[in-house]
């Protein structure tokens, strides 16, 4: 995968999740637990946001992040969406475990083992998939700092 091939796929991921969220907006009044429906429309709209500017820096500014990296940012744009579906489905489910601050706000007692354990499988692969996309970016765009960019600090 190319460098300008992937960053094309991370915002096109960031414009749907928020797109997505927008008219999730309309869903939380439907569900029985609103509160946690208004969570999932929070991480609908934040981590759309967050690859539209991830998208951005990869195709705008000068970095050394390389095509594997930018594979695991496309497959953490990926395991994003399955986080925020479970987030959406738990507005129906009232699964607390995962979620245990905002599932009390909501009032929700918790949720069939199944419903729980999705809840769990679609919420850690992706946490840790975004950390390590942005530990890569941050990586790549030391990497690329010049001496000239660096300033007379560094100039020994």
């Amino acid at each position: 995968m190319t460098i300008p091939t992937g960053g094309k796929q991370i915002l096109t991921h960031g414009l749907a999740l928020i797109l997505t969220g927008l008219v999730w907006g309309f869903a939380p009044p439907l569900t029985p637990y609103p509160r946690l429906a208004v969570g999932a429309h929070v991480q609908f709209e934040t981590n759309g946001l967050l690859f539209v500017v991830l998208g951005i820096l990869l195709l705008k500014l000068p970095h050394h992040v390389g095509s594997g990296a930018v594979r695991v940012m496309v497959v953490s744009a990926w395991l994003t969406w399955l986080m925020a579906l479970s987030e959406a489905a738990n507005a129906w489910w009232g699964a607390s475990q995962m979620l245990p601050v905002a599932a009390g706000q909501a009032g929700a007692a918790g949720a069939a083992p199944w419903q729980e354990l999705v809840v769990k499988l679609c919420h850690i692969p992706a946490a840790l998939g975004l950390i390590l996309s942005f530990v890569l970016l941050i990586i790549g765009f030391v990497k690329h700092l010049d001496p000239a960019e660096q300033g007379p600090m560094n100039e020994a």
